[in-house]
């Protein structure tokens, strides 16, 4: 019994996790206003509920000159969600409203019941001023 279980431990140390899950990382596009731009998203239950419904355009509110914003009708899975503060250019779902929301400005508030979902890689500045717009989410093809 003994060797049966130290046979185990060392395949699972020996094996790659990559073999027995998905990735930790997805590579999303972000189109607003004739850009594009690159997202690295998180592999959580928020991404993965996001990702089937790409490509995904969501009309997005410029909301309190820090973020674009966008209220689901109905709640998205949120297992991680918690207290967090957030960097520009962060991506992050806050459920009590359903935000989806894309941080451009930082004002160092840490919000409760937040659920980081990713970054964008460079360039989230090209939301400033931009005021309310469609934006478009999809999976990257690079």
């Amino acid at each position: 019994m003994i060797k049966k279980l130290l046979l185990a431990f060392c395949l699972a140390v020996s094996i790659p996790s990559s073999t027995f899950a998905g990735p930790t990382e997805f590579k999303v596009t972000i189109t607003a206003a004739g850009k594009t731009l690159t997202a690295t998203f998180l592999d959580n239950a928020t991404t993965r509920h996001l990702i089937t419904q790409f490509p995904l355009k969501l009309p997005m509110m410029d909301l309190y000159s820090r973020e674009m914003c966008y209220r689901f009708p109905t709640p998205l899975p949120a297992e991680e969600a918690g207290i967090s503060g957030y960097q520009v250019g962060d991506i992050a779902y806050w459920t009590p409203r359903h935000s989806f929301v894309i941080f451009y400005e930082q004002n160092g508030e840490v919000i409760s019941n937040l659920q980081k979902i990713g970054n964008i890689d460079f360039g989230s500045e090209v939301f400033r001023g931009i005021g309310n717009i469609d934006v478009t989410f999809d999976i990257s093809s690079n």
